[in-house]
């Protein structure tokens, strides 16, 4: 566990990288990929040419004898929830970085792409129940906590339940909301509520995993443990049918995950623990804005 002192140094580091990143990269790209999803009408004026023809109102037009179109203006306000995966499987990673580490830091740009946008920010911590959770709220210092829970929480809890968390999103959250939701996806059985949220939230699911999670190393008689569970059992990573199962398990956890953010109508990005964050980000925001 952090101490204090090593919690502060952290939280101004990552203050500092994702200030950087929010200016530097995100300029107009997190804005534009989410602002425009709440429209309130303001008012009716004539057509004017360039106007979009889907914008037309038939029934003032018809009464008036010439086209008007409806005016509509962006709410503007937003509000952004973390659903941060804090169980046991995320404590692994075997190359640049733990699964919690880059969960942490995702989390953080995306606090600090929110208040910079003058967006509300909150946070949903769970395991297979929720341990904590953080109202949504604006400002610097509300982005500042989130980084200090972020680097400060922890659970004795193993398990996962995207589930749980989802539930208590919708029944917590009663405004149209973005979600991203953090986490290894090490799990199943949280389709309904995917697909319940999905109806009036924006959901993100965002799947980090590390290149052991599918791929076994070549050494020889290992003792492996399964972190979510505590069960431990010898293979032999030389193996082939083993490194095959090992592999076949992963990829059909995935393919859960994938089809069932589909059903859902929510978009689910993949990030390695190796990979550059950045550019998923980049690529997701760029071709949200693209779909427009």
């Amino acid at each position: 566990m952090l101490t204090t002192k090593e919690i502060i140094k952290k939280v101004r580091e990552l203050e500092i990288k994702s200030k950087k990143l929010t200016s530097d990269l995100f300029t107009g790209e997190y804005h534009s990929a989410f602002k425009g999803k709440g429209m309130s009408f303001r008012e009716v004026r004539e057509y004017a040419a360039g106007d979009d023809i889907r914008f037309i109102d038939w029934n003032v037009s018809a009464r008036l004898g010439h086209p008007y179109s409806k005016l509509f203006e962006e709410e503007r306000e937003l509000t952004v929830m973390l659903l941060v995966d804090i169980s046991a499987s995320s404590l692994f990673g075997t190359e640049v970085s733990r699964k919690k580490d880059m969960i942490t830091e995702i989390a953080a740009v995306l606090s600090f792409s929110a208040v910079n946008n003058a967006d509300k920010v909150g946070v949903i911590f769970y395991s297979d129940k929720v341990e904590a959770f953080i109202p949504p709220k604006k400002g610097k210092q509300q982005a500042l906590y989130i980084v200090r829970e972020l680097l400060s929480k922890e659970t004795d809890r193993k398990g996962t339940a995207v589930n749980t968390a989802l539930r208590f999103f919708s029944n917590a959250t009663k405004q149209k909301s973005i979600a991203f939701v953090l986490s290894d996806f090490i799990d199943t059985g949280y389709e309904d509520a995917l697909r319940i949220a999905s109806k009036k939230h924006d959901i993100i699911g965002i799947k980090v995993y590390d290149k052991m999670d599918k791929q076994l190393p070549d050494a020889g008689l290992i003792l492996v443990e399964d972190a979510e569970t505590g069960a431990t059992k010898w293979i032999d990573s030389n193996n082939q049918f083993v490194k095959y199962s090992y592999e076949q398990a992963f990829f059909n956890i995935t393919q859960f995950s994938t089809e069932t953010f589909k059903k859902a109508g929510s978009d689910l990005l993949h990030v390695k623990t190796n990979e550059d964050y950045v550019k998923v980000l980049q690529r997701f925001f760029l071709s949200r804005n693209k779909q427009k």
